[in-house]
């Protein structure tokens, strides 16, 4: 029994009905390999659409964060105009940035319609003057610029979204790594079921293993039979896991660009291949979980 492992890979594809009969068909542990690799894949599934899509969103807002910045201009309403005017002057000759314009009343109403709702009249409250500016090459200077405005534009403020960008990058880092995490922990919980569920089989056996030794069947022999039964029962089970988890982010609803976060939670383009290992790294685990567990208990009944 020390190397038998490259034999039992290829016993998984050959077969063998007479080393086949050497593990029960049906039974608990039968059941237990086939939920437990099922509903570790679905959870896997999961895991990587939640990891995949953290690492997008970290990607985007990491990008059209450090691509744009806002000036407000907070002046009386008599000033508002030419400050607006004199910002907009300073921006268009500040090295870094490709583009200014001040927003309209229409599309500042607009953004503060989900606080203020949809009738908020912009005359009656003293809100700002905001200029959109997107950067180019290397981005601007914001110490220089905020040096500028203030000394032409007293009442323009620079925001670089720096104090934004960082924590939501952070943020979404922090749930792709999570994400990873969890399917380690669920491989290693995949393992952890089906040793018990060898073992359980192997102990169970152990008078009809006896008789095997008696009549000249190896430990490799018998061990391989209970390898390739369990890795079978592990990737039929993680299969149909993957397909049902892999539908179910297909049907998971649509946010749209209200939803935030939740826009974009799945799979897109090439990442749908991913959750397409999942039954092979399940039926890996599997192959060397019950070969450890074959190994130990063989021994053990000796």
């Amino acid at each position: 029994m020390k190397r038998f492992d490259l034999g039992a890979l290829r016993a998984i594809f050959k077969g063998d009905r007479q080393a086949d009969r050497v593990v029960p068909p049906s039974g608990f542990t039968a059941q237990l390999t086939l939920f437990a690799a099922g509903a570790m894949a679905f959870l896997a599934v999961f895991a990587l659409a939640l990891s995949l899509a953290s690492g997008r969103l970290a990607q985007v807002w990491g990008q059209e964060l450090a691509q744009s910045a806002t000036v407000r201009i907070v002046a009386p309403l008599d000033q508002r105009a030419a400050q607006t005017e004199a910002a907009l002057k300073v921006l268009q000759t500040t090295k870094g940035v490709a583009s200014a314009r001040a927003l309209t009343d229409e599309e500042q109403e607009e953004l503060l319609a989900p606080w203020f709702g949809p009738e908020l009249a912009m005359e009656n409250l003293p809100v700002p003057r905001l200029i959109e500016v997107v950067e180019e090459g290397e981005g601007l200077d914001p110490v220089g610029l905020r040096l500028r405005l203030s000394a032409e534009v007293p009442g323009a403020v620079l925001d670089d979204h720096s104090r934004w960008r960082a924590p939501l990058v952070a943020a979404a880092s922090r749930l792709r790594l999570l994400g990873w995490i969890s399917t380690l922990l669920i491989g290693a919980a995949v393992a952890a079921m089906v040793t018990l569920a060898a073992q359980a089989a192997l102990a169970a056996n152990a008078q009809v293993i006896a008789v095997l030794r008696l009549v000249g069947a190896t430990d490799d022999y018998i061990a391989r039979a209970f390898i390739r039964r369990f890795t079978l029962r592990a990737l039929l089970g993680a299969a149909a896991g993957t397909a049902l988890g892999m539908i179910a982010v297909v049907l998971l609803p649509d946010a749209g660009e209200a939803g935030g976060f939740l826009t974009g939670l799945g799979f897109q383009g090439w990442h749908w291949a991913v959750p397409l290992m999942v039954p092979f790294l399940v039926g890996a685990v599997a192959f060397a979980a019950t070969g450890a567990a074959a190994r130990r208990t063989l021994r053990e009944l000796t």
